[in-house]
């Protein structure tokens, strides 16, 4: 699913990443963990191709077989909506909008035809057990309710990749083991893939395999 090669990347001089290679299977799930500033978070991005890494350094990325430094930019954005999913610590949820509102913006983003993107969100909804909260605003529900909005939004374009940055790092311990288990079964329910960057040990060593990273590489 995943297959990257000399994943370096640098800010100002410092040298964040020092020549990352990876290979994701389909279906896999997997966790990276280790000290802040080793590096994890800008990995995730790049991996999920919302950062470049540093060109010079002959890097490579293939995503489901796309070979994604090839795309043009618009090539790229387009596949990006259709093929990867992303969840964040806090949600990024729309505040203006209801929770079928916000889990349908990434299908009206691919064009997906209203009535079809609204039935496929309250099909997720009903799968998170959030039905009865489809027309309640952020504000309305509790962290662990948006959270798990957040994944059915992650989940409408039934992309084959999830990538989560520290996914249940703002939960009650509660909220944060039930979102942990969600994403089992989701694996078995729609067969994504996982890539998840957090410091909860518990997730990260219930995964299929806990990458560590020290200094920007992979230990």
């Amino acid at each position: 699913m995943i297959k990257a090669r000399e994943i370096h990347k640098s800010f100002n001089g410092l040298h964040v990443l020092k020549g990352v290679n990876l290979d994701i299977a389909k279906g896999e799930i997997v966790s990276i963990v280790g000290a802040s500033g080793a590096g994890k978070t800008t990995l995730l991005q790049i991996l999920g191709t919302l950062e470049l890494p540093t060109k010079a350094c002959g890097a490579e990325l293939f995503v489901n077989g796309t070979a994604i430094y090839r795309l043009s930019r618009n090539e790229l954005s387009k596949f990006r909506n259709e093929n990867i999913g992303f969840i964040f610590q806090f949600h990024q949820l729309l505040p203006e909008f209801t929770a079928l509102e916000n889990i349908c913006i990434p299908a009206f983003i691919k064009r997906t035809p209203k009535s079809e993107a609204e039935a496929r969100a309250r099909e997720l909804l009903s799968f998170l057990g959030l039905s009865e909260r489809a027309d309640h605003k952020p504000a309305e529900l509790s962290g662990g309710e948006q959270q798990r909005v957040a994944v059915a939004r992650s989940l409408i374009n039934n992309p084959g990749v999830i990538f989560a940055d520290e996914p249940s790092g703002n939960l009650d311990s509660e909220s944060a083991e039930n979102l942990h288990k969600l994403f089992f079964e989701l694996r078995e329910e729609f067969g994504q893939t996982f890539v998840i960057v957090t410091h909860n040990e518990e997730l990260a060593n219930m995964a299929d395999r806990k990458l560590i990273m020290v200094d920007g590489k992979i230990s």
